[in-house]
């Protein structure tokens, strides 16, 4: 065994053994994770593993929402070109499952990936004997690729990623991940920055081409005219009633999002602001927050269309899934973990809606859609609250602008559709590769 793996996995394991008993008293306690924790042992049922039909076999591995809503624009484009294969999804998360499996069951094996591990991985690929393995974004995990070279799988970065974050990780531990990234047969990139930061790490360039980002593809295909009528009529809003979202917020973002609001509903008294977390468990939190400032809200779990009418000024996202669709009603849109140091969020997704999009200085990790909407106008950066509460304001009261912005954001998204397929090309080239 290289010494580098040596290294990672006596590492891992001495995190393993004193961690995961506490961790399995915390799952027993909550009743957290409980239903991941033997797949992610590499413990899969008999039916789980041996109902999967279809050849060539392919295993693609996402971690959570986002790189599972990569993979669902790039699997139709794949069977497409191979509707014979039989497909497995893995993720990490409990929210990029619950997705993968409502989004995606139809079409794939929806499973949770083994840890990392030398054994729980070796049992994953003994249980489902994959015939491709395909990575999506930055989801590079050396066990899992050493046992796919090992036992002679091909291999696929798609939809490949690599953040000025993120390489700044992957430098500390650079022998191991040249190791990990010699094993892989293709990698397709998103940008000409991620191709270049693959191959700085290690990756042969004769592998390396670039293809764009599949989650333009994504956006796009999220779209349903039928939807904002529906929400309009869940949240009690009129045709043209002010709609601030702020999405996937992070970190002390709520707080910067309650001042906005506490400024804007001044000059804008029927402003109705939605907060989605980027991680609903923290939705009570939020909720403290909100009342403390004096506002009443409401969660989204609370609203019923037949039951339940919205009555405060504020309701919380607490419903996994349903941001992308909310977009549709937004007057002006703020993309979260953008004003903390967190590397942004997908501002695609509005920008699909036309809407006008707001984030913040750090978009680290999504530098490729950031600077489409910086050309094009239909992304707005500010540096702070402040900024954040002015441009707001602006959008609100100039509805004709906040139209004209959104256009631009939508027509961005629509000239770069096409990536998907050509990731899924890339992934069919494994079958005739040598």
């Amino acid at each position: 065994m290289n010494i580098t793996y040596l290294a990672y996995n006596l590492f891992g394991t001495g995190l393993f053994v004193p961690i995961s008993p506490l961790f399995g008293l915390y799952a027993l306690i909550t009743g957290r994770h409980l239903r991941s924790i033997p797949q992610r042992l590499g413990l899969y049922s008999r039916r789980r593993a041996s109902g999967l039909s279809g050849k060539p076999r392919i295993w693609i591995h996402a971690a959570s929402v986002g790189e599972i809503r990569a993979a669902a624009a790039i699997i139709p484009p794949l069977l497409a070109s191979m509707p014979e294969c039989g497909l497995i999804l893995s993720t990490v998360t409990d929210q990029g499952y619950e997705l993968a499996h409502a989004g995606l069951g139809s079409k794939a094996r929806c499973i949770y990936a083994p840890i990392d591990l030398y054994v729980p991985v070796r049992k994953a690929f003994s249980a489902f004997k994959p015939d491709i393995f395909v990575c999506i974004e930055t989801e590079l995990w050396p066990n899992m690729l050493a046992e796919a070279h090992r036992r002679g799988i091909k291999t696929a970065l798609v939809n490949g990623r690599i953040s000025d974050r993120s390489i700044k990780r992957y430098l500390w531990i650079r022998p191991l991940m040249r190791a990990a990234l010699k094993t892989i047969q293709v990698f397709s990139m998103i940008g000409q920055a991620d191709a270049h930061r693959i191959r700085q790490l290690g990756a042969p360039p004769d592998r390396v081409s670039v293809n764009g980002n599949a989650k333009f593809d994504v956006a796009i295909n999220l779209q349903d005219m039928t939807v904002e009528s529906k929400l309009r009529r869940r949240y009690d809003l009129a045709r043209h009633a002010p709609v601030l979202v702020a999405g996937s917020t992070r970190g002390s973002e709520e707080e910067i999002i309650l001042d906005v609001f506490e400024k804007t509903i001044k000059a804008c008294p029927d402003l109705f602001l939605i907060i989605a977390p980027r991680h609903v468990n923290r939705s009570r939190h939020i909720e403290a927050l909100v009342k403390a400032r004096g506002f009443s809200c409401q969660l989204r779990s609370e609203l019923n269309e037949r039951e339940q009418t919205r009555r405060a000024p504020i309701v919380i996202l607490d419903a996994m899934g349903e941001l992308p669709e909310t977009y549709s009603i937004a007057s002006v849109v703020f993309c979260g973990g953008s004003l903390v140091p967190k590397g942004g969020q997908n501002i695609l997704e509005p920008a699909a809606w036309a809407k006008p999009v707001i984030y913040g200085p750090s978009m680290e990790d999504f530098l490729d859609s950031k600077e489409l909407l910086d050309q094009t106008g239909g992304g707005i950066q500010v540096a702070d609250g402040d900024q954040l509460a002015e441009r707001a304001l602006y959008l609100l009261a100039n509805p004709g602008k906040a139209a004209q912005v959104g256009a631009q954001a939508l027509e961005a998204v629509r000239s770069n559709q096409g990536a998907a397929a050509k990731h899924a090309a890339a992934i069919h080239t494994l079958l005739t590769a040598g």
